[in-house]
């Protein structure tokens, strides 16, 4: 036996598609999604079937996790492409997505509670509907901007600028 062939993966520590998609609780069109968008890969056998290495159930999981948190697909993707495609995360990678995950929520929950506290007041839309306006607008100063909730944007920058800063 060469050595590239005992380094190739053999048919018991892989999984076909179903099976995949039943243990990892998922629909087999969502693992061929993900298959179509990098996020998890498979060989194929002589006769076109996909096989997927076992570790893939911790990719998915990874991407079950994210999702469960309100990442895009695109920031999951993103975190995706730093870990290994060949094996398992180990715990040290993990502890490095987390870590980035953590500075995305942390952003995402100061956005969601400055949203909270203004849905009594005026969410920077420019519609002069509400007397008290929390953002100021008076004679729809926002309309010069352009369109949509500009200031929310404004916002948005700001609470970027603070996570990046805590995150120092």
């Amino acid at each position: 036996m060469t050595a590239s062939e005992s380094a190739m993966p053999t048919r018991k520590s892989q999984l076909g598609i179903g099976d995949l998609a039943r243990r990892a609780g998922v629909s087999v069109a969502t693992i061929r999604f993900y298959e179509s968008r990098n996020l998890i890969f498979s060989t194929r056998t002589s006769g076109n079937m996909r096989l997927f290495p076992k570790h893939t159930l911790r990719r998915l999981a990874i991407i079950a996790a994210g999702q469960r948190v309100g990442l895009t697909l695109a920031e999951i993707a993103d975190a995706l492409s730093e870990l290994p495609e060949d094996r398992a995360p180990r715990q040290i990678e993990w502890e490095q997505l987390s870590t980035h995950w953590k500075r995305i929520i942390d952003r995402r929950m100061l956005q969601l509670e400055s949203l909270r506290d203004s849905l009594d007041g005026c969410v920077g839309c420019g519609c002069l509907s509400f007397k008290t306006c929390s953002l100021v607008n008076p004679g729809d100063e926002a309309a010069k901007e352009g369109e949509g909730s500009r200031w929310i944007r404004k916002l948005d920058a700001k609470f970027n600028d603070a996570a990046t800063d805590s995150a120092d």
